[in-house]
């Protein structure tokens, strides 16, 4: 492809992503897959690549993903923390060299260094005469978190450096190293002699992944298992998630570990020179780094070829290898396109695919009113994560899979999308099963609802309601006094700010600007201060508040504190199975298959992925030893002291059980001015206790 060529493609590409990118990101509808996507960036990735000049400010190219979030303070980085652009064979690689040898001086790169990609938390940190003194995530490459506190808890991180007088080095050729495992590859360092303060630069800084091996992580879950708590999903979500806690107890109770990858000042000749110095100043290293020369590529890709299988050893999840020019002033000559270097790449592992079988086919309504139908699998191990569900995209596409309810299904996984299903193995189904009946399911499951497929579309939708309409409707109950309790984010000015195109998701709560909001038609100056400091106040809720706003169907307020004090944490909830909810007393089919549809849903995972990257996230459930848990109350009648909702809500804190209706269970009724006569008659034929409002606020108080 010449230049011309080139730039053609370059457009027709830059246009159809930003298409995608406007439908995705702006009208919350997808026009193709995330992994197409993904193919075609990566396309215009290379192209732009090859030819740097055709790069604009606005290609696809130069945004950089991820936020901070507000919670920690926001630190600049003083080097921007790159991300590097992956590459998935030989040929590619091949591609990658040949382009760089063309931009250096002389056109020769005399050696290649590679390290195994960790997956875990990038985060740098910084000392100052030896001292430790801050820890800064990566964020969006320019300004990231400070979680000092937190970080300074990992004991495997020097807090006062010192410099090891022996340097160690590798012994042997790369070639010789390549069949070593990482537990062994401690042997190939020359013994350490007494460390010295001298030498130590005045300012360090050190880059790497915050990490949790897999020993330590099965280990954690088989405690959660003993407990008969729900299990962690996998080693990198925990590792972020304690960082990210504020309390740094948190972290100090997770056995996570610093793995260091770059060392920025001081600069070094090259990367091998850097992470001998790393490990002279106390840093653990992966210990899988090599340097292989670059008139001996065969062994580069040999080494890449055995390295799918051999990762399997390791102490540590990776998803990848990466590949850098080893001399560090090339490296930094040849620049940075877009956000990644020129100087380095990351070769990622083929997906990784499983099989396991479908148990169940439930539809969920998403915010635009699309039903999606996913399918519930039986629990299996992809790419490094375990799969429960696997979205079936629409009707169509279970028509062309014919999949149904009983079949063994091959799942894939590429990165971070979600789960999908290859194939049906046909061979394996059993008897009698049926072809999924599409508009029979949405009637069985929502018989309360129409639904039409607009023409030319392949999504089923709720009839008679716009998105706007859901979207408003579904807004208004994430602010009620039942969820969150945002004060002035009432039905009016949810219509208003809605319709003024300032909020298109739950989401954009967050992000409104308070000038933009004053100027609209029911707002002032100080109606716009007052709403966007209560939504603010609003990012840190209870958990079984958030899940209650989240307004999953059939899942009111009492059954999401039920979900809370099962499960802990909304990453637990996430990650939970059927049997794990139907485990809990006041939940049956109906509910967990509606629970189990809505965290399956590709549109809301993004929306929690948003939410969470702004700091907008439930605090975790700790109170396990609350004074009415196993009680079960009514409120009847009218409290002076406060309305119902707050008292059975004072109830629920304190593990009871609130319901409507009076049984031979409920352990009292609270008994308000004028209440309900049948309630009374039957707590009195039942033999029930009942209380009065002085009573009630003892035992809440």
């Amino acid at each position: 492809m010449d230049k011309k060529q080139a730039q053609a493609r370059i457009e027709k590409l830059r246009e159809l992503i930003n298409d995608y990118r406007y439908h995705y990101h702006v009208l919350d509808e997808s026009i193709m897959s995330e992994a197409a996507a993904d193919s075609l960036k990566h396309e215009l990735s290379l192209l732009e690549a090859e030819y740097p000049d055709l790069i604009t400010p606005d290609s696809p190219t130069q945004r950089v993903a991820g936020k901070p979030l507000d919670k920690f303070t926001k630190v600049k980085h003083e080097k921007r923390m790159i991300s590097l652009a992956d590459v998935f064979s030989e040929q590619e690689i091949e591609e990658w060299i040949n382009r760089n040898e063309k931009l250096v001086s002389g056109g020769k790169i005399a050696e290649f260094f590679t390290d195994i990609k960790m997956d875990g938390l990038a985060c740098a940190l910084k000392y100052k005469n030896g001292i430790f003194y801050q820890a800064v995530t990566r964020g969006d490459g320019l300004v990231g978190e400070d979680v000092t506190l937190n970080v300074k808890t990992i004991q495997n991180i020097p807090l006062n450096l010192t410099l090891e007088n022996s340097k160690p080095s590798f012994s042997g050729t790369a070639s010789s190293r390549s069949s070593l495992r990482g537990s062994d590859a401690h042997l190939l360092l020359v013994s350490r002699k007494s460390p010295s303060k001298e030498g130590i630069p005045s300012e360090v800084e050190v880059r790497g992944e915050i990490v949790i091996f897999k020993e330590d992580f099965e280990r954690l879950n088989e405690i959660q298992r003993k407990n008969a708590e729900a299990e962690f999903a996998n080693p990198r979500n925990l590792a972020a998630g304690s960082i990210r806690q504020l309390d740094p107890r948190v972290a100090a109770a997770r056995p996570l570990k610093f793995i260091a990858y770059d060392l920025v000042t001081p600069d070094l000749p090259t990367w091998k020179e850097a992470y001998e110095m790393l490990r002279r100043l106390g840093f653990q290293t992966s210990n899988e780094d090599r340097v292989f020369q670059a008139s001996e590529r065969k062994e580069l890709f040999e080494y890449i070829k055995n390295l799918d299988e051999y990762r399997k050893g390791l102490k540590f999840n990776t998803d990848g290898m990466v590949i850098k020019i080893n001399d560090r002033k090339i490296y930094d000559e040849l620049g940075i396109v877009g956000k990644t270097p020129r100087g380095a790449v990351a070769f990622k592992f083929p997906a990784e695919e499983s099989t396991t079988v479908v148990r169940d086919i439930v539809i969920s309504i998403g915010r635009t009113g699309a039903a999606t139908p996913v399918a519930i699998l039986d629990p299996v191990l992809v790419a490094g994560t375990t799969v429960r569900h696997a979205s079936l995209h629409n009707a169509d596409e279970i028509k062309r899979l014919d999949v149904r309810v009983g079949d063994t299904v091959i799942v894939y996984k590429a990165g971070d999308i979600i789960p999908q299903v290859k194939e049906v193995l046909t061979s394996l189904r059993p008897e009698n099963t049926k072809p999924f009946d599409y508009v029979e399911a949405l009637k069985n499951q929502y018989p309360d609802l129409e639904f039409e497929r607009p023409s030319g579309e392949v999504v089923y939708r709720v009839k008679g309601e716009s998105s706007d309409f859901i979207l408003k409707r579904a807004i208004e109950y994430y602010a009620s006094k039942p969820a969150l309790n945002i004060e002035g984010l009432g039905e009016k000015n949810v219509v208003a700010l809605v319709d003024a195109g300032l909020v298109k998701s739950i989401a954009d709560l967050y992000k409104l600007d308070e000038r933009k909001v004053a100027q609209l038609e029911r707002f002032g100056e100080l109606s716009a201060h007052n709403l966007i400091t209560a939504i603010q106040k609003s990012k840190a809720p209870s958990l079984n508040k958030f899940i209650t706003a989240l307004g999953v169907r059939h899942v009111g307020a009492q059954t999401a504190m039920s979900l809370a004090r099962e499960f802990k944490s909304l990453d637990n909830l996430i990650e939970a199975a059927e049997d794990d909810l139907l485990r809990i007393p006041d939940i049956g089919e109906v509910v967990a298959e509606s629970i189990l549809a809505w965290f399956a849903d590709e549109d809301n995972l993004k929306l929690l992925s948003e939410l969470r990257e702004m700091g907008v996230w439930p605090v975790d459930e700790k109170n396990d030893n609350l004074p009415l848990v196993g009680k079960s109350y009514i409120v009847t009648g009218t409290l002076a002291s406060m309305g119902r909702e707050e008292a059975e809500d004072k109830l629920r804190v304190l593990g009871a059980t609130v319901t409507s209706s009076v049984t031979k269970n409920t352990t009292a009724l609270i008994v308000g001015e004028k209440p309900g006569k049948s309630k009374i008659d039957k707590a009195e034929k039942l033999g029930i206790s009942q209380i009065d409002e002085k009573e009630f606020l003892k035992l809440v108080g």
